[in-house]
C-alpha cells in the first residue's frame, strides 16, 4: 500500500541515500519509490524529473557541506578540526561529489570551508597574500591527500605488496631496503593509518605556515 504522506525532505534524504550507496545510475524514480514505499507519481509530485530531483540533491549536498563547526583552543588545532571534518564529509559522500563538480558547484561547495579557515588564519596573525597561501595550502592538501586515499583503496592487490619488500622473508640473501634502519624497514611493513598520516601532514603543514606568518618569513622562500 502507497504512502499518502511524503515530504520533500524525506525524497531528498533517500535519493541521497541511494546514491551514496550505489552511485547515481541506480537512482531512477521506480526504485526511489520502490525505497520510500509510495508511488511514482508522488516522487514527481515532490521533486518534478530526475534531472530536477539531480539538481536538489546537488545543492542539498553543496549545504551540508557548509555545516563546518572549528573546535580546539589553538588555531593549530582549530585549522586540524576543519581538515578533518571537511575529509570526513567528503569521504562519506563520494557519489554526490562527483555529481556536484560535474555540475560546476565545486568551487561554491568548498566556500564554507574556506571561509572557517579564513577566519583561524586571521585569528594566528595572518593576513593579505600570506592567509591566501595558507587556506589554499590546507584545502589543497587535503583534498590531494583524499586522492591518494581513494586510489589506494581501489588500487589491485599489489605482488609484492608494500610489506613484502621492506620484510624479506627470512633466509633471503638480497638484504633489507634500509639496513641502516630497521626500525623503519619494520614500520614500512605494517599497513598505513590513514587518520594518522593526515593529522601529521596537515599538523605539519600548518605549524609551518604559522610559524612563517608569525615571523614575517615568506613561506614560499624555497624555489619550486
Amino acid at each position: 500500500m502507497a504512502r499518502t504522506a511524503l515530504t520533500r525532505a524525506e525524497v531528498l534524504e533517500a535519493a541521497a541515500s541511494l546514491v551514496k550507496r550505489h552511485g547515481p545510475a541506480a537512482l531512477t524514480m521506480r526504485k526511489l519509490a520502490a525505497e520510500l514505499g509510495t508511488a511514482v507519481t508522488s516522487i514527481y509530485w515532490h521533486v518534478g524529473n530526475r534531472e530536477s530531483l539531480l539538481d536538489a540533491l546537488v545543492e542539498r549536498t553543496v549545504q551540508d557541506m557548509g555545516a563546518i563547526r572549528p573546535a580546539g583552543r589553538t588555531p593549530v588545532e582549530r585549522i586540524l578540526s576543519v581538515a578533518r571534518i571537511l575529509r570526513r564529509e567528503l569521504r562519506e559522500r563520494p557519489h554526490l561529489i562527483a555529481m556536484v563538480h560535474e555540475r560546476g558547484l565545486t568551487e561554491r561547495m568548498f566556500l564554507p570551508a574556506q571561509q572557517a579557515l579564513v577566519h583561524e588564519v586571521h585569528a594566528a596573525g595572518l593576513r593579505g597574500a600570506r592567509a591566501a597561501d595558507a587556506v589554499r595550502a590546507v584545502q589543497f592538501q587535503i583534498v590531494g591527500f583524499l586522492l591518494v586515499e581513494r586510489n589506494r583503496e581501489r588500487s589491485p592487490a599489489q605482488s609484492p605488496a608494500e610489506s613484502d619488500l621492506w620484510s624479506p622473508p627470512a633466509g633471503s640473501t638480497g638484504g633489507t631496503p634500509a639496513p641502516d634502519d630497521p626500525e623503519l624497514a619494520r614500520a614500512l611493513a605494517r599497513p598505513a593509518d590513514p587518520e594518522r598520516l593526515f593529522l601529521l601532514s596537515v599538523r605539519a603543514l600548518v605549524q609551518a605556515l604559522l610559524a612563517d606568518g608569525a615571523t614575517g618569513v615568506s613561506p614560499c622562500r624555497y624555489p619550486l
